[in-house]
């Protein structure tokens, strides 16, 4: 593909965790793509240089997805640079782990800021904004299913997430624009470690038929999918790329 014939991507959280690898691979598939980020722009710049290193184009934006006014700043700055929005795969969230009884509010205000409220944000400019024959993509997760203890919060965060994609869904009839979420099960990234013992990691490794975590390369490829030619009849689901988890 030619610079002028490209399409564009933008990713949420697009330098860190899963979003890192979702961003190489589209840009392997020919997207320019649009890295998000919220506070490492020396991370993201990375990943840019991966990417423009390898023949690709990149650009890196600034913006809190919990923000309206940053999500419509990075919208315009994106129309600006290249003219159209195609593919919108929003990764970015956190995953602080508590049980209910020992909530801690100001922390699950946090969460709901960034995982629900940043979701329904960046839905509602990407509704707005994504050409038509577009995708449009969430990240939930596969431990909705589980139940786990001290997961109650987080689940919430996420559930919410599933409920707002099939909504859009309906409403974005007739514009030939797919909406899906994509909730991985466990993935070994710094979001997932932080804080679990290697006892417990093997775990969450045997839950799965498969007998592995997955890795972030797996749930790359489940987006460039969706993203792609063969992707276009999906529509309004929620992809469980898991292993079996769940």
């Amino acid at each position: 593909m030619t610079g002028d014939d490209r399409r564009v991507a933008l990713v949420t959280g697009g330098a860190g965790g899963i979003g890192r690898f979702v961003s190489l691979r589209l840009a392997r598939d020919g997207f320019s793509v649009v890295l998000n980020y919220a506070g490492n722009a020396e991370k993201a710049e990375q990943v840019a240089t991966e990417i423009k290193s390898a023949g690709g184009q990149a650009l890196t934006i600034e913006a809190d997805v919990s923000n309206e006014a940053d999500v419509e700043r990075m919208f315009k700055q994106i129309i600006d640079a290249f003219g159209s929005i195609d593919v919108v795969v929003h990764t970015a969230g956190i995953m602080p782990v508590m049980t209910i009884a020992e909530t801690d509010l100001a922390v699950f205000d946090r969460m709901i800021s960034t995982n629900l409220r940043g979701t329904l944000i960046v839905l509602k400019h990407s509704a707005k904004h994504v050409s038509e024959g577009g995708r449009i993509m969430a990240f939930s997760s596969s431990v909705i299913a589980k139940s786990f203890p001290t997961y109650g919060p987080y689940i919430a965060s996420k559930a919410g997430v599933e409920g707002l994609v099939h909504v859009l869904t309906n409403e974005l009839r007739g514009r030939n624009i797919t909406v899906n979420a994509v909730a991985p099960g466990p993935i070994p990234t710094e979001l997932f470690l932080k804080g679990k013992s290697e006892e417990r990691i093997d775990e969450f490794r045997k839950m799965s038929p498969l007998e592995r975590l997955g890795q972030p390369e797996d749930i790359a490829g489940v987006v460039s999918f969706l993203a792609g030619p063969d992707g276009g009849w999906v529509n309004g689901q929620v992809v469980r790329a898991n292993g079996g988890f769940a």
